[in-house]
């Protein structure tokens, strides 16, 4: 029997045990499609929940003439955006300064990363139709906070059509929304995503993981930052490397400012201490978590994750998270 037809008979007999069982087989990719819609994988999982019960309470619209999946994209899409035009929500980019540098992830104070473990999971085999879903290029942080900037609804047909791979038809009927109004909110969309994504993003060649030369540039990041070597860090970092901090709107912008940030935490007498990396990947990207053991103490503790994104070579930006986002890694408070 197919899915659908599974999903039929499921609700039919109003057996709620076995509908959930079936609609749970979407669970990992509308995780990402939510993430993408939210820019923050804990609000994500939160939504992937509200969609499931959703589901469940409007078993009577579906209807077998969309697949389950398509049917499941639509609930999760309107909950996104009913959560989005929340009064508790605060979804307003916030402008950095930096001598006039612009970095969309330091305007974005709810950007939030998502393991790459969580995106092995959503990947479908190759070749398969939504194999986009965990597509690197749709899901690195500079387009994740890109599309943020985007009014919830210009993101929701941007990603419908532009990642899903939606037709116009199929994305105004989900959105209640005219095939015209689906076409022109999409054209202002990626006008506006063109603004806040990287100069050289059109370069970038897609991928589904980091390539060995950025691993490699990720275990040289590692090491120097464990042994405090500065002048090591400093041959990694492009001149014009970026350094931002969600929530925090601040952006370090260029190698000085960022060795100038660093270095009190790495050396001299307000030191912090012996430091501890541990590699991981996050949003398709090379990532590091840190850890540092102060002056006295027995066991490292968590500092924050580093995101990288690394152009022939070099260190372009770094992304930096609080330690609150580790457990979602499977990475532990102290070490």
């Amino acid at each position: 029997m197919s899915e659908t037809g599974e999903v039929t008979e499921a609700i039919r007999a109003g057996d709620q045990e076995r509908f959930a069982a079936l609609a749970q087989r979407h669970r990992h990719e509308l995780e990402v499609h939510c993430y993408r819609m939210l820019g923050s994988y804990s609000d994500a999982e939160d939504m992937v929940q509200e969609t499931l019960l959703r589901a469940w309470r409007r078993r009577e619209t579906f209807e077998g003439r969309a697949t389950p999946r398509a049917w499941l994209y639509r609930i999760a899409t309107n909950a996104c955006l009913d959560a989005l035009s929340g009064p508790a929500r605060s979804r307003e980019v916030v402008m950095a300064m930096a001598g006039g540098e612009r970095s969309a992830q330091a305007e974005v104070p709810w950007l939030r990363p998502i393991p790459d473990r969580v995106l092995d999971l959503a990947a479908p085999g190759e070749g398969e139709p939504h194999a986009v879903a965990a597509a690197r290029e749709t899901i690195e942080l500079a387009y994740l906070a890109a599309i943020q900037h985007l009014p919830p609804r210009q993101r929701a047909v941007l990603i419908l059509r532009d990642v899903a791979g939606w037709r116009a038809e199929e994305t105004a009927d989900a959105l209640e929304l005219s095939v015209p109004a689906v076409k022109s909110a999409l054209q202002r969309a990626r006008a506006t995503l063109r603004v806040h994504l990287p100069e050289r993003r059109a370069d970038w060649k897609p991928a589904t993981e980091p390539s060995a030369e950025e691993r490699q540039v990720l275990r040289r990041y590692l090491k120097a930052s464990q042994e405090g070597d500065l002048d090591t860090l400093a041959a990694l970092l492009r001149e014009d490397a970026r350094q931002a901090m969600p929530p925090a709107t601040l952006l370090y912008a260029g190698r000085a400012a960022i060795l100038e940030m660093w270095r009190p935490v790495m050396e001299g007498p307000e030191a912090w201490g012996e430091w501890r990396l541990i590699e991981t990947g996050a949003n398709r990207q090379p990532a590091v978590a840190s850890y540092v053991r102060r002056p006295g103490e027995t066991s490292f503790t968590a500092v924050n994750l580093d995101v990288l994104r690394i152009e022939d070579g070099l260190i372009a930006e770094i992304t930096t998270f609080g330690p609150e986002v580790l457990a979602a890694f499977g990475l532990p408070e102290k070490i």
